[in-house]
């Protein structure tokens, strides 16, 4: 009988001075000049949050939760678990228990290009979670059809690989390679740096067409 879940090891953690590097970096800055790589912008945060950290992917099929359970179990401190609902069917695979499991286990976050449920308990239990909207209808850990745990998977309309930096907020969410994560983290404090300047200039009652004209030398 062939096995059901397919499984892999991820690739090593991330460096901690990457996500030093990410500390302030905001999605709506990178989404200035950068066009990929942004899951779609349907999938919202639960509550207003903000969360960094290592990919770890599932494919999941249908009524199965029992793979979401058993990705769950792979989790070190700090990982993000990168969903994708392959048949787009309404369930929700993420409510109050899979969120207080994850967090149990240190995750940072927890995305899904699907429904979730229990948004209460979600919120209560602390554990940013991004999501298309809210559904009754839910999978089950008692319900085996197969799925993948740490291979590539399309999540979002993006492609996610085990082990891709993941950087969400109240804005959006980037994914990247940790090496082009890195420099895009520093081409967007750059501009944000200039976007504090901008700031100050508008809100001084000046036109923006003169800070450009003024700091274009």
């Amino acid at each position: 009988m062939p096995t059901l879940y397919r499984t892999a090891l991820p690739p090593g953690p991330l460096d901690q001075d990457l996500l030093a590097l990410l500390a302030d970096v905001e999605t709506a800055t990178i989404g200035h000049f950068e066009s990929s790589g942004f899951i779609a912008a349907d999938v919202r945060p639960v509550f207003p949050a903000r969360a960094m950290g290592r990919a770890i992917t599932v494919a999941a099929p249908g009524r199965d939760g029992r793979v979401i359970y058993m990705a769950i179990d792979t989790l070190e401190p700090g990982d993000v678990l990168v969903i994708s609902r392959l048949e787009g069917d309404g369930l929700a695979c993420v409510g109050g228990g899979v969120t207080a499991a994850a967090k149990a286990k240190g995750a940072a976050a927890i995305i899904v290009d699907g429904p979730c449920t229990d948004p209460t308990e979600i919120a209560s239990n602390g554990l940013p979670v991004w999501c298309r909207g809210v559904s009754a209808k839910t999978t089950s850990r008692h319900t085996q059809l197969g799925g993948e745990i740490n291979f590539p998977v399309s999540c979002g309309g993006t492609v996610v690989l085990p082990g891709y930096c993941v950087l969400a907020d109240d804005s959006g969410i980037y994914i990247a390679d940790p090496a082009r994560m890195r420099e895009v983290a520093v081409q967007a404090k750059s501009r944000q740096q200039r976007s504090l300047a901008v700031r100050q200039h508008l809100l001084s009652g000046h036109s923006i067409f003169d800070f450009d004209r003024e700091n274009s030398q």
